[in-house]
């Protein structure tokens, strides 16, 4: 898929996070974790960037995306303030699960091509597709993100409707 494509990919896979954490009280780390989602969803395609390293490889994994949220996690850990209303164990986890659902999302769009993923790389070569689409329709992509955008407008809705 293209960029627009993982962009709705990784709006509509946070949405459902993000309005739970907006719904316990915490919409701006919602926010913040919306934008970082958003902004990592194409990280594994920095592939294409890297000598010896195949496109559709170890960046598209599930040990990939494990990684990103641990990285994601440790970063946060470091950089919060202690004194912020949402710390400590909860907002590591919540960005634990922001990295994870971000590169989470970029698999399962890419996984909509014939060209698939190999989620399970190196423990297993098989790769999983379904076959729906091709990674340059741009019917797919806008529609993709047309869905991420209804995604967040339904979970605003909720959150006014509950909150």
């Amino acid at each position: 898929m293209y960029q627009v494509g993982h962009y709705g990919g990784a709006l509509l896979a946070y949405t459902p996070l993000g309005t739970i954490v907006t719904l316990s009280g915490h919409g701006d780390i919602a926010i913040v974790g919306g934008l970082v989602c958003v902004m990592l969803s194409t990280l594994p395609d920095y592939d294409h960037r890297l000598p010896l390293i195949e496109h559709r490889g170890p960046t598209h994994t599930v040990a990939f995306a494990l990684l990103v949220g641990a990285g994601l996690a440790a970063l946060t850990a470091v950089l919060v303030d202690s004194g912020s209303a949402f710390v400590g164990a909860s907002v590591v986890s919540f960005a634990f699960l922001v990295g994870v659902v971000s590169i989470g999302s970029h698999l399962l769009v890419d996984a909509l091509t014939p060209m698939g993923i190999r989620p399970f790389w190196p423990l297993s070569r098989r790769r999983y597709s379904l076959h729906l689409t091709t990674a340059a329709n741009p019917i797919t992509n806008y529609g993709l993100f047309g869905l991420g955008v209804a995604a967040v407008v339904a979970g605003l809705s909720l959150v006014l409707v509950l909150g």
